[in-house]
């Protein structure tokens, strides 16, 4: 058939047959079998960019980086439109994987963003950074998810500014590559008259790691002022404090991939309050404290930082108003 006087091919019934039986099994983890069809299908049709794209997809899902790029390249080559197309997002995604700078600025420039000018940073990475502002990173999102906020460094990659809980294996200051396609949204508009809504993206893995460790600790701190008192202690040493007990919720998964609300106490409770049948709950970080619950002076607290410095930080909070403050039980858990 012919589209503004350009000839395509149509797909064959078999390569379309190829394909959808590749993306069930993709839907079941059988990845190395879905493989086998998509190459079928690439081999049948290589003229089509979708051939290249659905195995570069295939090979994000895996994980392996370095055929992503092979087969992104491939379909990009064959795109009959210049911008936009989502092979140039994934293309941008297994560049970042593997730290091909020049390839990654190509992949969002061709995709329709806007770059910044080049630094001429020897490594190119600068070059490649666009920082696109704070968004929610769902950690682990085929296990035990938690959504946590970060800062974009460019479309592919955040870095996790909460603390995360010790049952997600990460630590606050790692950054994480991510999915392109947001999977729920976070208000912070909930209470407060105005806000701004937030993309919440998955996690496909550990990009960087921080060096940071992460401590548990039960603090007593008679009012809210007294835990604000330590978060902002930390951060002025250049590290983070966040009091547990009240920024995470558990969230059905429904709830979590939907647009929630963050800040105000009362509404940032899902209305579910626990897990689906068969699909554990997805604990969530909120934007800021609940002030929905009655105060409690006792304290589950996250800390990150480096193990010589945690305790000075914690007998510095207490020694401004030792008759409001205390602190126990600090443990390493990450």
């Amino acid at each position: 058939m012919k589209i503004f006087g350009r000839v395509r091919h149509r797909p064959s019934p078999t390569w379309r047959q190829a394909t959808d039986q590749a993306f069930s099994l993709i839907d079941d983890g059988r990845y190395d079998d879905a493989g086998a069809l998509l190459t079928r299908a690439a081999d049948l049709e290589p003229w089509l960019s979708e051939s290249w794209y659905n195995l570069a997809l295939l090979h994000k899902f895996r994980h392996d980086w370095a055929q992503a790029r092979i087969a992104g390249l491939r379909a990009v080559a064959l795109l009959d439109r210049p911008v936009g197309a989502p092979d140039w997002w994934n293309l941008g995604i297994a560049a970042t994987a593997l730290q091909d700078w020049p390839l990654a600025r190509r992949a969002w420039q061709a995709y329709g963003l806007r770059m910044p000018a080049g630094t001429g940073s020897r490594s190119g990475e600068e070059s490649a950074r666009l920082p696109l502002g704070s968004a929610a990173v769902r950690l682990s999102p085929e296990g035990e998810a938690e959504v946590v906020w970060g800062r974009r460094l460019d479309p592919a990659r955040v870095e996790v500014l909460s603390i995360p809980l010790p049952s997600s294996g990460r630590r606050w200051g790692e950054v994480v590559l991510h999915d392109g396609v947001p999977h729920g949204e976070r208000d912070t508009a909930a209470g407060h008259g105005g806000g701004s809504v937030y993309p919440v993206f998955d996690e496909i893995e550990l990009w960087a790691p921080s060096p940071v460790p992460t401590w548990l600790v039960l603090l007593e701190a008679d009012t809210p002022a007294d835990r604000d008192a330590l978060e902002r202690l930390a951060a002025e040493a250049g590290y983070a404090a966040e009091d547990w007990s009240s920024s995470v919720r558990l969230l059905c998964r429904t709830c979590s991939e939907s647009r929630m609300p963050t800040d105000d106490g009362t509404a940032a409770r899902d209305p579910h309050d626990h897990g689906e049948p068969g699909h554990p709950g997805h604990l969530s970080h909120l934007s800021e404290h609940a002030s929905g619950d009655q105060w409690s002076p006792e304290r589950e607290c996250g800390v990150a930082a480096p193990a010589g410095l945690v305790r000075g930080l914690l007998d510095g909070w207490v020694a401004d108003s030792p008759a409001a403050r205390a602190w126990r039980d600090l443990e390493e858990v990450c």
